[in-house]
């Protein structure tokens, strides 16, 4: 609930770029998911699986964890941890669907930085001080880093996804398609 509720404030209270202002309107019959966001959204959730698989099948063993039930918990609060980090670094990614360096102008957004730094505590107070509400257990600094680690391989999975091509609509000619997937209205006398 954090990781959405904020998530969707951090992104709706972007400010617009000079780009997204000069960009065409788009029609109202027009696919709402379009081909690069289906790309992006495709490619991250493969990463999630792939890892969160590997931890959960092959953790104790990878991160060097001993004792059944301490480790379980262990294991288990990694996972969840590095679950969250990999959404919190998504939300990155998710500022600029075709952009490669999703950093520019983070800092300029007040809004998405507070979100992003009140995720950041909330998880850090969850894990840390919850753990019987929340049902984790404190982890220890090197597997906080690790988790950080591969949280933000999703940035590097967003960079190698947006340098796969998207094809355009079947309905769209190559001057109607924009970057961002979507079709320009018709417009001109002839077309009102």
């Amino acid at each position: 609930m954090i990781m959405d509720t904020l998530g969707a404030l951090a992104l709706a209270t972007e400010p617009p770029n000079d780009g997204l202002m000069r960009r065409p309107p788009i029609g109202r019959n027009i696919k709402f998911i379009t081909r690069t966001m289906w790309r992006n959204i495709t490619g991250q959730s493969i990463y999630q699986i792939i890892v969160l698989a590997i931890l959960n099948f092959d953790g104790k063993r990878l991160l060097k964890l001993t004792g059944s039930a301490d480790a379980t918990a262990v294991l288990n609060t990694f996972i969840f941890n590095t679950f969250v980090f990999c959404q919190v670094f998504n939300e990155i990614n998710s500022r600029d669907m075709e952009r490669i360096n999703v950093f520019s102008g983070m800092l300029e957004s007040w809004v998405f930085m507070a979100v992003m730094v009140s995720t950041v505590g909330f998880q850090i107070m969850i894990v840390e001080v919850l753990g019987t509400f929340a049902d984790t257990v404190p982890l220890n600094g090197e597997l906080w880093l690790a988790s950080v680690c591969i949280g933000a391989g999703s940035l590097l999975v967003g960079v190698v996804l947006k340098c796969i091509p998207v094809g355009s609509s079947e309905f769209a000619t190559t001057a109607e398609y924009h970057q961002d997937g979507y079709e320009t209205l018709p417009s001109g006398p002839d077309q009102a």
